[in-house]
């Protein structure tokens, strides 16, 4: 693991991997690197791969009053490191976190944006983050995440079984202490297109074709946004294609990328 130094002072870690155009990944909730197995080595046979620790797990810092402007700082300090044009692939809130990065730096080359969040989310019930509070504080780690993916993304059973089974689910217990301030920001994130209206980069917006409709929603809202940007969609798939139809989701990657020239 390599490691830059954010805006704040937090030292956010990465790994490098691969040879060729740099690509950088930005996990979700719960994620560290190591969500992108799967796809790594097919994305290491064509791209220089930097796959990010967003900051509060693994060997990445932290700060002791959490905002989420400073996770799109610690992508655009990482993509600035790299001091090429990058193409930046985020997951879900990582696909937010990338695409306010791209603002911040101007080295982004294109962007991957996997269901990003677009504003409030649904919450059945309303007091959905403060129970995901009360378990984490009970020391209920497990049932935090469940809970929350379960009821906040709304995967299906068979989906999540599998799911537990995979290697990086450990990592992402001891990531529980994430997602209530994420979830929270995701919720209260307020999306101000006159923004984006200068933001003229190629952007896929990824989708799973058998997604909440929120999601779809959420990418429509950023399609309109974005000046330069299309919506795909994963056939049969949710919000997890990386670990659920890994070729397919490697394929849209590298078809848009290729396009690029």
């Amino acid at each position: 693991m390599e490691k830059i130094i954010s805006r704040d002072g937090t030292p956010i870690a990465y790994r490098r991997s691969g040879s060729g155009p740099p690509l950088v990944l930005v996990h979700g909730t719960l994620g560290t690197y190591g969500r992108w197995a799967p796809i790594l080595p097919a994305l290491e046979e064509q791209f220089t791969v930097y796959a990010i620790e967003r900051r509060g797990r693994g060997e990445s810092g932290d700060s002791p009053h959490y905002t989420i402007e400073r996770e799109y700082e610690d992508v655009a300090a990482v993509v600035d490191a790299i001091g090429d044009a990058v193409n930046l692939l985020g997951h879900s809130f990582g696909a937010l976190c990338a695409l306010e990065a791209a603002l911040r730096t101007p080295h982004v080359r294109s962007l991957i944006a996997y269901e990003p969040p677009a504003g409030l989310m649904p919450l059945d019930p309303p007091d959905f983050v403060d129970r995901l509070q009360s378990l984490l504080d009970a020391g209920d780690r497990e049932g935090t995440v469940i809970t929350f993916l379960r009821e906040g993304v709304r995967m299906p059973p068979h989906e999540l079984e599998y799911y537990k089974t995979l290697p990086a689910f450990p990592a992402r217990v001891a990531a529980a202490h994430t997602l209530p301030r994420e979830f929270r920001a995701a919720q209260e994130y307020h999306l101000e297109p006159e923004r984006f209206r200068d933001l003229d980069v190629p952007t896929l917006l990824l989708i799973g074709g058998d997604s909440p409709s929120f999601f779809r929603q959420n990418a429509e809202t950023w399609h309109t946004v974005l000046p330069n940007s299309r919506i795909v969609a994963l056939p049969g798939q949710q919000h997890v294609a990386m670990d659920t139809a890994p070729e397919l989701f490697v394929g849209e990657v590298k078809a848009f990328l290729s396009a690029l020239g």
